[in-house]
């Protein structure tokens, strides 16, 4: 099966790539890591006026969604420069929030009024926590709202404990305290956080994409520079295999990103097959000629809950495998240098192995892969 982007898709990723490349990232991150945000939200703020706050959001609420072609588009431009807060959790908290509105409830359509519009314009940063992603909200001391599921019970918290250390510094975790306002309660709450679990499991799959990808080149411009013997180190025969195997293990991982996104799109989570902001063609089908027809290709199509569910499991091992050979082979090849904290590189590695268990550990996303 064959995925491409058309080329409105390519020239939006190449803006937001460009937009961040210009954000100072690395400033951001480190402050972010020390809890201070401001660097972070205004970073935050490029991604809001680029409309990427907005991709997973229904156009009901203010929003240009769901679009998870876009936002895996997007997210993948976010991966590449590190950037800090709870991208995956607020895109997941949006399609939560968008999910429980369908079902018509005053209380429910009240709560998307809410907060849907502030999420889609920038205005709101939020998180989630739910069983797919363990028992802490990302980023909770950061976050405008902290949602909090629990069973079949929607709970925006009333703040967060301590927060924790963790491997990524700018991934600050910490636990929602319990109580706070009851938002939803029913089987519509369990079944919504499933599919928003899917998709925060779908975005940090595009992250680490992102993330794996500007660590190879980070590194083969390395490898470029320094010398050894009087020659580039990146002549050297071992280091071209290294690197050759972590860039096809990020390329072979991208077509199944693209995959989910289809299934994903053509599930309940997406409604109809995602058009995007101009044509969409990679989940138009073989009428736009970029998704290769025949059985694979219907059966990806057909939009099962439960097929998009093992398509997005899938992507999830492959990029953060990926990603996270690409980490090894980026600190191999810079040596200890790689690791150190002055070092913008670390940023990097550190988040391509937090990423790898984030919403899924490669363990758990096989299960679900393999699963009858």
């Amino acid at each position: 099966m064959r995925f491409m982007l058309d080329q409105a898709q390519t020239d939006f990723g190449r803006t937001v790539d460009r937009m961040l490349g210009g954000a100072d990232t690395p400033h951001a991150i480190r402050a972010w890591g020390r809890g201070e945000h401001a660097p972070g939200r205004a970073v935050w703020g490029r991604l809001a006026d680029a409309g990427v706050t907005g991709l997973a959001v229904p156009e009901a609420y203010e929003g240009v969604g769901p679009l998870p072609v876009e936002l895996g588009v997007a997210y993948v431009a976010a991966g590449r420069h590190a950037v800090p807060g709870p991208l995956a959790e607020t895109a997941a908290a949006a399609v939560l929030l968008g999910a429980l509105a369908e079902g018509g409830t005053a209380r429910s359509g009240q709560v998307a009024k809410d907060w849907l519009p502030r999420i889609a314009d920038g205005r709101a940063l939020v998180t989630l926590a739910a069983a797919d992603g363990g028992p802490y909200a990302l980023d909770a001391d950061a976050a405008d709202a902290v949602f909090a599921v629990a069973g079949e019970e929607l709970w925006l918290a009333p703040g967060h404990g301590p927060v924790q250390p963790s491997l990524d510094p700018a991934r600050r975790l910490a636990r929602p305290l319990p109580g706070g306002e009851l938002l939803a309660r029913g089987p519509a709450v369990a079944a919504a956080a499933t599919r928003a679990a899917d998709w925060a499991a779908f975005a940090t799959a595009a992250l680490s994409l992102g993330t794996g990808l500007a660590l190879v080149e980070r590194t083969a411009a390395y490898v470029g520079q320094r010398t050894q013997f009087g020659r580039p180190i990146g002549s050297f025969q071992a280091v071209k295999h290294r690197l050759a195997d972590a860039l096809i293990g990020l390329e072979f991982a991208r077509p199944l990103l693209y995959g989910a996104a289809v299934a994903l799109a053509s599930g309940p989570a997406g409604g109809a097959l995602a058009s995007g902001p101009a044509g969409g063609t990679l989940a138009s089908g073989p009428a736009g000629g970029t998704l290769a027809s025949g059985p694979a290709g219907d059966a990806l199509a057909s939009g099962s809950t439960g097929d998009a569910r093992a398509e997005v499991a899938a992507a999830k091992v492959a990029t953060g495998e990926a990603a996270y050979t690409a980490a090894r082979t980026a600190l191999q090849l810079h040596g200890a240098l790689g690791y150190t904290d002055e070092y913008d590189l670390s940023l990097w590695i550190r988040k391509a192995r937090a990423l790898r268990s984030a919403w899924g550990s490669p363990s758990v996303c096989r299960a679900r892969v393999l699963a009858p």
